[in-house]
């Protein structure tokens, strides 16, 4: 099978045979599990202070005075220490050991990496997870390499426009809500959509030209992670490919596309 490759224009300049990363089988359960082991990679742990409530004098008066056991502060009958007391330890805090990480190995993580690029390939996953693809003329969406070369915005949008991308870009911006609960005042004011990804050999200047677009995110093949092609652990984001990026990227998993296509035959 073919697939054509388009200019800047939105025209078909050449067909190259369809790469067998698309071919992998859809696992999202492998996908979800990457997905929360990068996404865990980038939790803080926490911890409070180990004498944290228990900078006091208070010891229990014992038995025979008809109040309840609990320490309470010498000279007074004021309780503390214990967790039920006014200003007393926690019962169980948070810990600095708590192991939040989740780790994979690293086959199961290329197996991600490769199911969610093939899902990218799917317009009925794309679809299913929220993007608009009605003027999309292919899924998957391949372009050749003079996008990489555009500085500004306004480029970026006419090549989206042209390309059927522009409406998804739009629906991004709508979707953008405050978020509820404090994270709102710790840096997380807003929950922002994702729309387009682009996906790119190397660094180039389109990386400054397409940052500003609501939802659009730009990422190198060394880079691309089940982050970016399926946020959420939801398979099926809307996906530009540049033509040597693809190339690029057939090369570095090789061995083990043969692998997987040959254990799917």
């Amino acid at each position: 099978m073919r697939i054509p490759v388009y200019d800047l224009e939105g025209k078909v300049v050449e067909e190259i045979e369809k790469p067998k990363i698309f071919d992998i089988p859809l696992r999202i359960d492998v996908i979800r599990r990457d997905f929360l082991s990068a996404f865990t990679a980038r939790v803080q742990p926490q911890g409070r202070d180990p004498m944290a409530g228990k900078r006091t004098t208070a010891e229990s008066w014992g038995v025979g005075y008809g109040v309840a056991r609990v320490p309470r502060i010498k000279g007074s009958s004021r309780a503390a220490f214990a967790p039920m007391t006014v200003k007393g330890r926690r019962a169980h805090p948070p810990v600095v050991e708590k192991v939040i990480h989740e780790e994979v190995n690293r086959k199961e993580r290329q197996l991600a990496i490769l199911s969610a690029i093939a899902a990218t390939a799917n317009k009925e996953i794309v679809a299913k997870r929220g993007h608009i693809v009605d003027r999309v003329p292919c899924i998957p969406l391949v372009v050749v390499d003079d996008i990489l070369k555009l500085e500004k915005t306004r480029d970026v949008r006419e090549v989206f426009i042209k390309l059927g991308l522009w409406e998804d870009v739009e629906r991004a911006k709508k979707g953008r809500k405050i978020r509820a609960g404090k994270g709102k005042m710790r840096g997380r004011r807003y929950k922002k959509p994702k729309s387009v990804l682009i996906v790119i050999p190397s660094p180039a200047p389109i990386i400054k030209a397409a940052r500003n677009l609501p939802g659009v995110d730009v990422v190198t093949v060394d880079q691309l992670s089940t982050m970016h092609l399926a946020p959420g652990g939801h398979p099926g984001r809307l996906t530009l490919w540049t033509k040597s990026a693809l190339e690029v990227l057939q090369k570095k998993y090789e061995d083990r596309i043969a692998q997987l296509v040959f254990e799917t035959m």
